[in-house]
């Protein structure tokens, strides 16, 4: 079985940006994601999702390594500066390279 390398990039990030990091995957070539919500602490204070300005979201993008650069410079420089943002990569291999 041939295995693909692709990124996996994985944005935590205030849900209230949730459209917005959505529409920016898009316009820089992710063919898909997955988006759930979770809570954490760290740095910034722990995140309950008690109330909605509260709740954070994990998106999670396979695709090839110049589309996940570009997205998480954007959400760097964009997004960083103003809401909590938590971001890593990791090389991972696909089945179906066609859907990434």
């Amino acid at each position: 079985m041939n295995v693909h390398p692709k990124k996996l990039l994985v944005i935590i990030v205030e849900a209230v940006i949730e459209k917005s990091l959505i529409r920016d995957a898009r316009q820089f070539g992710a063919h898909g994601y997955t988006i759930s919500e979770v809570r954490g602490g760290g740095s910034s204070g722990d995140r309950e999702a008690a109330w909605e300005a509260d709740r954070l979201i994990e998106m999670k993008v396979i695709c090839d390594e110049a589309v996940a650069a570009k997205l998480a410079q954007h959400v760097l420089a964009s997004y960083a500066p103003h809401y909590a943002v938590t971001m890593f990569t990791a090389d991972v291999g696909v089945f179906r390279p066609q859907k990434f």
